[in-house]
């Protein structure tokens, strides 16, 4: 598999939010070298992208995002990110903000998103992405505080 030009892996920064940044300036630009450049270099990382199957493994993922890139580039925001962080590792629960183009013209469809990154040699690194499903409409989906369904 080729690897990230020097330039995207020093790219890296030193916290799990530069990383998040970098992750969705990537989905934005349809940079597909920036974008590896923000995953761990581990055989065990995964993606699940909105109502998609699992993915894991480097090789895999980059497959799956050059399949994406291919028809365009992700017009994501990520947006009321709900961080946990401990020494070596982030846990980033967010909404992401999509604009797609319907039938009935440009409209908002967001997604729930949980990040997760490890810090390494190299610096703070994803390990895992996965987004739900996105829904339709101006306002974000509502995040609480207090379960309304157990499991």
């Amino acid at each position: 598999m080729p690897q990230p030009p020097a330039a995207a892996k020093a790219s890296l920064m030193a916290s799990p939010d530069d990383t998040e940044a970098q992750f969705y300036e990537a989905m934005q630009t349809g940079d597909l070298d920036k974008l590896m450049a923000v995953w761990a270099d581990d055989d065990e990382v995964v993606c699940v992208h909105p109502g998609g199957a699992r993915v894991i493994g480097l090789a895999a993922i980059r497959a799956s995002f050059e399949a994406i890139f291919a028809h365009n580039a992700v017009p994501v925001q990520p947006e009321q990110v709900h961080r946990l962080q401990t020494l070596d590792s982030a846990i980033h629960h967010l909404a992401e903000r999509v604009s797609v183009l319907t039938p009935e013209g440009p409209q908002t469809a967001w997604a729930l998103a949980t990040n997760v990154y490890v810090k390494t040699t190299q610096g703070w690194r994803m390990a895992a992405h996965h987004a739900s499903p996105g829904q339709l409409g101006e306002a974000p989906p509502t995040l609480r505080e207090v379960p309304s369904t157990l499991h």
